[in-house]
């Protein structure tokens, strides 16, 4: 990825930091400040491409001549050809569940590394942590049903595209539309018909029967080019001439109209032929709220496409995630702005566990505080990576330390984990928040985050201090 990807005023502060020498250790914190309308919880998510970013960044010759052409001192420009990022990170591993005020990410390096890193940072983990938050909501409202992202045709780019793709299965989606995050991740591509299909063809039955012969594994055909329910009568008309070919007819795909009607009537015509393992699927348009209404309202449907709404996070589109400075040189720092104050330090989040695994409360910690010390001997990120063991303290409540280590000196720690290590944890955390938060709905009563005393007084005592 360029290094020049980047905003102007990370190369002019970079820029002024080494002409006064400001080059020692920074610690900044990646969070969110406050959770959108309706949502009780986030999914972390984006943490190895933000790692890859690190591990590659450089200036290329090009990059160099820019700049030089921008006006930046020739001093500054050369001295970028040997930049690299040697630091430090700390991270919530992916699938991991989050709250305001709690970092996400850790970054510990010289100033000027640890501040030209922001917005590309941000850019990566602010987006797939956008769509996988999401994601996660359409998988609860699915309640089990099958779910394939079908947003790449509005997603906001190409890149938009795959990491959408990516954060949807890592929190919980069954497969992607999109064939390129097949080929890069592994993630399993579903596919069906376009109406244009249809209406290329002289009629809709021939139109059928040259995909399922095309494709013929299970083939899903598009139902409401013109009238759902006829359509459908042609599907099962032409259903025995493809089974004497060994080609079952996969599903019916609703796009269009009153679905939860048409779903009652497509599957009671499915059965009384004898397709009973011909499934309903559905699209266009969906999200949580019309799939949680779809299944209150006992829709017969087995799976739903998701793509607009998804992709763009279209209720929140953005969330308030900032990338603050917390210490310099060994010094907590601390931001004071009207409605935008931090909390200083560097800092660690203790999840505690009830005897039944359920998530209570979250308690953010300075890393040096002896409680999180005492906790710190636990195993790095617990049974799943983050976790409770059902053991753990004996079956009474279990703490747990949800940000790891994940680079050392510019380079990561271990191997990477897999995304599919990722979509388990992401199902694990879900599977243990309190059931108000995973509502739909907004918690009367939202999932409890604290800030420690001493976090507390460390605030107080930055604020006593000449500014």
């Amino acid at each position: 990825m360029p290094a020049l990807l980047t905003d102007l005023y990370q190369l002019t502060m970079m820029q002024a930091y080494l002409e006064e020498g400001m080059a020692d250790t920074a610690v900044f914190e990646l969070f969110v400040r406050k959770l959108p309308p309706e949502r009780n919880f986030l999914v972390a998510a984006g943490l190895e491409q933000a790692l890859d970013f690190l591990e590659t960044l450089s200036f290329s010759e090009q990059d160099l001549e820019w700049l030089a052409g921008q006006g930046f001192p020739k001093r500054f420009v050369d001295s970028l050809r040997e930049f690299r990022f040697t630091g430090d990170v700390d991270a919530m591993p992916e699938g991991t569940v989050f709250f305001p005020d709690e970092p996400v990410l850790r970054v510990t390096a010289p100033l000027p590394q640890a501040q030209y890193v922001e917005s590309r940072l941000l850019n990566i983990v602010h987006f797939q942590t956008l769509i996988a938050s999401k994601a996660a909501r359409v998988v609860l409202a699915a309640r089990g049903r099958q779910l394939v992202d079908f947003g790449m045709r509005r997603a906001h780019g190409a890149e938009a595209a795959l990491f959408a793709a990516r954060a949807a299965w890592l929190a919980g989606f069954d497969a992607t539309a999109t064939a390129e995050a097949g080929r890069l991740w592994g993630i399993p591509v579903r596919g069906t018909m376009a109406h244009s299909f249809v209406q290329a063809h002289p009629s809709e039955a021939g139109a059928f029967e040259a995909f399922a012969r095309a494709r013929p594994q299970r083939p899903v055909l598009l139902v409401d080019t013109w009238d759902t329910e006829a359509a459908v009568a042609k599907a099962i008309a032409l259903a025995p001439k493809l089974a004497a070919d060994g080609i079952a007819i996969g599903g019916v795909r609703l796009d269009s109209g009153d679905l939860a009607a048409h779903a009652r009537a497509v599957r009671a015509m499915l059965d009384d032929a004898g397709l009973r393992e011909t499934i309903v699927f559905a699209s266009g348009n969906l999200d949580e709220y019309r799939i949680a209404r779809l299944l209150a309202d006992a829709a017969p449907i087995d799976g739903f496409g998701v793509g607009t709404a998804l992709d763009v996070s279209a209720d929140a589109p953005a969330l308030d995630a900032v990338y603050k400075l917390q210490a310099y040189a060994g010094v907590a720092r601390r931001k004071r702005s009207e409605g935008k104050a931090t909390w200083p330090g560097a800092k660690q989040v203790w999840r505690s566990f009830d005897a039944n695994g359920t998530a209570v409360g979250d308690t953010v910690r300075l890393i040096h505080e002896t409680a999180g010390q005492a906790a710190e001997a636990r195993p790095a990120a617990g049974p799943g990576a983050g976790e409770p063991d059902a053991g753990a303290a004996g079956g009474s409540a279990a703490d747990w330390p949800l940000l790891q280590p994940a680079m050392r000196g510019g380079r990561r720690v271990g191997s990477a984990p897999t995304l599919q290590a990722a979509r388990e944890r992401c199902a694990s955390q879900l599977a243990s928040l309190p059931a108000a938060t995973r509502s739909l709905e907004k918690a009367e009563v939202p999932y409890p985050v604290e800030i420690s005393e001493a976090l507390r007084a460390l605030a107080r005592e930055i604020d006593a201090s000449p500014h």
